[in-house]
């Protein structure tokens, strides 16, 4: 997981020209209330919904939009892109209890806001974390699931506790902070994991050591049937920008449309 602000080196990438950016990757941003919270969203193109959940520290715009991958993928489908609560546009509450399974009840009820029983769903670094987590819970939600720079976040793992240790002696109670400490909450246990029966492909960077190593090579001994792509000279803050990536993302989601 990436421990810095990302907004800085995307927008110099942006101007660079690194990445493909239209007017129709800017859509409106809409917000909904979950449970209290203001959950900023966008939506763009027709067909099968999709939602896409995006990494730490980042925000829908920088992560789907900004690299081109909604705009790819709204040709040929529903692209439901939202700001996870205590980024972006979402609200930022700063009490513990805000966060950890709120962070996947708001895919619950975005689907429900926009009357959707069932979506294919993308997630990125924490946003993959989040989806794992999801499909585990609500399967029956889901139509297919891509996990991009993400694995399996193991109970009782090493990164579950490295987790659970961000911004935890820090006296302010930082959104980001209590955000990325509530992810150790999501962690999902091996019987979890394999009762997962929907298609499930990973997408991961072949320069990112890290995620492979903690995140995917634990996962590939349990689910061998669930693909690994690996995508040519990205480590984990460039995957996103790699045409590959978003080539990859609309393969998996064509092959298992219906």
């Amino acid at each position: 997981m990436p421990r810095f602000n990302l907004l800085p080196l995307l927008v110099i990438l942006a101007n660079l020209g690194c990445f493909n950016v239209t007017h129709a990757d800017q859509p409106a941003v809409q917000t909904f209330d979950s449970n209290g919270v203001k959950i900023a969203y966008f939506v763009q193109g027709q067909g099968e919904p999709m939602v896409l959940i995006h990494g730490w520290l980042s925000s829908a715009g920088i992560n789907w939009a900004l690299p081109g991958v909604s705009g790819l993928l709204a040709k040929d489908f529903k692209v439901i892109a939202m700001d996870v609560r205590g980024h972006g546009l979402s609200d930022k509450p700063t009490k513990e209890e805000a966060y950890g399974p709120e962070l996947v009840q708001d895919v619950v009820r975005l689907l429900d806001h926009l009357k959707i029983k069932k979506a294919h769903i993308v997630g990125y670094s924490m946003g993959g974390i989040i989806a794992a987590n999801f499909i585990a819970k609500h399967p029956d939600r889901v139509q297919s699931l891509t996990l991009g720079g993400m694995g399996w976040l193991k109970v009782g793992g090493v990164a579950q506790f490295g987790f659970a240790q961000i911004g935890k002696n820090d006296r302010d109670a930082n959104a980001h902070a209590l955000c990325g400490r509530s992810l150790s909450k999501l962690a999902l246990t091996e019987a979890e994991i394999k009762s997962i029966r929907v298609p499930v492909e990973i997408l991961v960077g072949d320069e990112d050591n890290f995620v492979k190593k903690l995140y995917i090579e634990p996962l590939r001994q349990v689910r061998k049937d669930w693909p690994v792509v690996e995508i040519k000279q990205a480590n984990h803050i460039t995957c996103i920008m790699k045409e590959q990536f978003r080539q990859e993302i609309a393969s998996w989601l064509k092959k298992n449309s219906k």
